[in-house]
């Protein structure tokens, strides 16, 4: 009985004493206990004291103070130092506040980001029983930055972080890829290092990079401009986002006003043809088993659209509606009206509906879901599909429902700006800001397969975001980029991949950054699997290539390279750099996968190839005169040119010298 006449104020009192009596948190969370600090370079540490307050830091030798500005934020540089520690770090403030780290370690510090296939844990990927089982390092540690977007930079992590030693407790969650390259690296480099993970599955690249630097390229200024509307009023902002979905539709459908899929006086069935509306079985769910939809392997976007009846009563207040899970993005009207677009792998959806949008009599629901991985549309489960009236019982939705298919040539809607794995600059913002101007002497990068259905822009923004986090993290920093390893169909007959557009793209980026790596994985991925089990190879030539780009070993840093393509007489040399020992053939007396393309589209063919030395000599068909030579050109090849290491030589496009 006392417990519940106990009042929230008095509990409220009792944590506010208890905080009062804990330390005051001086240094900010990136520097707490098993960090690990960048060796040889100056040692930036910042945190929060009262404003105008004195701080002292101490490490190892050094020592330094800085006055803390008006809202408390303050910072200092240590001098570089050598690999080493433990070290103890202390944050003293002038009014007696105190905060110490300890167990710090100086060594190698590398950022892994990027989506899936870098997210993907220990635990899920191959032989992890056995990984985690001896997984044990001291001088192994890793801070794992958990999912959070903003639509505006924040100086400090919106949730708790926290440094971690390998054991294995703390493996089975930890990133595979960055968790394989650290170890791996360590067989060479003999000092501890520290692997800051912060990646989201199914991200976009460009929610990875700043405002400036999308900005300073081609054609994100609207966008930027809304998503700066929406940190100020979302309200207003998903109105004129919706203005640009709904102009998108119009460009694409040729609809005029009035005609569109979300008007309400727009006909409910049209002509029986492939963007008729049909009607969608009763209680909807995954489109992919509907019986005789025929849309088992179906990705991209349909149309949904019931009606519902109200009375004046009902239709008065505000009310919400609620939509149950949707997988991925939904656009969705009431009475021709757009209420809201959310994004989320089966995420409810739920809408205000403001006074004044809905009338007596029959409204109007509609909504457009993309869905391109997994299941697609309305789902079955979670809240039930009803509109909550200001008062009184919900009203359900079941429907009848309709849908109609949306052809495939229209592509996909623009993407709100504020989304996480879509939108633009959110996760840098949540997820890379603030670690601010922390040592890290790399980036490793696996992400790109979110790019494939835009893959012609994709080495721009590659490019773009390498010089945008250097602008942050210093312009030494090194990038060792994985490129998208196999999966798909496997190819009969030469064609278009924007898999392969997006693996060309990921090679002539890191080809013309003197400070890049390439670790290629066309081999080790798998056709029927997004995310391949085999992330220890992946580790492995992570490291081979930091090994060559940092730390300047002499070693070829991923297998075979293409240098260039010659026409001589009936035949094209295509030479080869970078080769461990030479080049060979698996299964085979010659490689395969060798396509000679005119400048015509459809005009690739596959053709003969032999080795010889440091060269693939292609035989020229008869009658044409190809311009480009690629190879392994497909969502999943089959690539069997090697040198004597085990490397493969990765996938390319060249252009054919006379």
């Amino acid at each position: 009985m006392r417990l519940r006449s106990f009042s929230w104020f008095a509990f409220a009192m009792l944590l506010a004493l208890g905080a009062r009596a804990q330390s005051p948190t001086l240094l900010n969370a990136l520097f707490q206990d098993h960090a690990v600090l960048q060796r040889d370079q100056p040692i930036a540490v910042w945190g929060q004291a009262a404003a105008n307050e004195l701080v002292t830091v101490s490490f190892a030798s050094a020592t330094a103070r800085a006055q803390a500005d008006r809202g408390g934020r303050w910072s200092v540089t240590l001098p570089p130092m050598s690999a080493g520690g433990p070290f103890v770090l202390t944050a003293q403030g002038s009014s007696g506040a105190r905060q110490t780290a300890s167990d710090i370690l100086l060594g190698d510090v590398f950022l892994c980001s990027g989506q899936s296939n870098m997210e993907l844990p220990v635990r899920q990927a191959g032989d992890s029983s056995n990984e985690i089982t001896n997984s044990a390092n001291d001088t192994l540690r890793m801070l794992t930055v958990s999912h959070a977007i903003s639509p505006t930079a924040l100086l400090d992590f919106s949730n708790p972080v926290a440094w971690q030693i390998a054991a294995p407790a703390t493996v089975p969650d930890w990133s595979a890829a960055c968790f394989y390259f650290g170890r791996e690296l360590q067989k060479s480099i003999h000092v501890a290092l520290g692997l800051v993970h912060s990646s989201w599955g199914g991200s976009n690249i460009r929610p990875w990079m700043s405002s400036a630097a999308l900005r300073a390229g081609s054609g994100y200024g609207p966008a930027l401009d809304t998503l700066a509307l929406y940190a100020k009023d979302p309200g207003a902002a998903q109105a004129a986002f919706a203005g640009q979905w709904e102009a998108w539709w119009r460009s694409k459908s040729g609809d005029h006003a009035g005609a569109e899929p979300w008007h309400p006086n727009a006909p409910i069935r049209t002509t029986p043809d492939s963007i008729a509306w049909r009607a969608a079985p009763p209680g909807l769910g995954d489109w992919r088993f509907w019986p005789g939809a025929g849309l088992e392997d179906f990705t991209g976007l349909i149309w949904f659209r019931t009606t519902f009846t109200l009375t004046a009563a009902q239709a008065a207040a505000p009310a919400t509606l609620n939509l149950g899970p949707i997988n991925q993005v939904d656009e969705t009207w009431v009475n021709g009206r757009a209420i809201g677009n959310t994004f989320g792998y089966g995420a409810e959806r739920s809408y205000p509906l403001a006074a004044g949008l809905l009338h007596a009599g029959q409204n109007v629901l509609v909504i457009n879901a993309l869905s391109n991985y997994g299941g697609g549309g309305l789902l079955a489960g979670g809240t039930p599909r009803a509109l909550q009236p200001g008062s009184g019982p919900p009203i359900a939705l079941n429907g009848p429902w309709e849908y109609r298919l949306v052809p495939s040539a229209y592509g996909y809607p623009p993407r709100t700006p504020w989304e996480s794995v879509g939108g633009l600059t959110t996760l840098y913002n949540a997820m890379i800001a603030p670690l601010r101007n922390f040592g890290f002497r790399g980036a490793l990068w696996y992400q790109g397969e979110s790019n494939t259905g835009e893959a012609d822009t994709y080495q721009g923004l590659l490019t773009a975001l390498m010089a945008d986090w250097r602008r942050q993290f210093g312009a030494e920093l090194a990038f060792l980029v994985v490129q998208l390893p196999n999966y798909g169909p496997q190819p009969v007959a030469p064609g278009e991949s924007g898999w392969a557009s997006v693996r060309e793209a990921e090679r002539q980026a890191v080809a013309h950054d003197a400070r890049a790596g390439l670790a290629v994985t066309i081999d080790v991925g798998d056709a029927h699997n997004l995310h391949p089990a085999n992330k220890q190879d992946v580790g492995r030539r992570l490291a081979r290539a930091a090994r060559h780009v940092i730390y300047g070993e002499k070693i070829a840093p991923s297998g075979p390279v293409p240098r260039g393509a010659t026409r001589v007489a009936d035949r094209v040399v295509v030479a080869f750099g970078d080769i461990g020992g030479a080049l060979v053939a698996y299964s085979h007396d010659t490689p395969i996968g060798f396509e000679l393309c005119g400048d015509a589209p459809g005009s690739c063919r596959y053709v003969e190839a032999s080795i010889r030395n440091a060269q693939v000599l292609l035989t020229v068909p008869g009658g044409t005169s190809p311009s480009r030579v690629r190879y392994c050109w497909a969502d999943s090849p089959v690539c069997t040119l090697f040198d004597r290491s085990g490397l493969p030589a990765g996938p390319f496009e060249l252009a054919i010298s006379p």
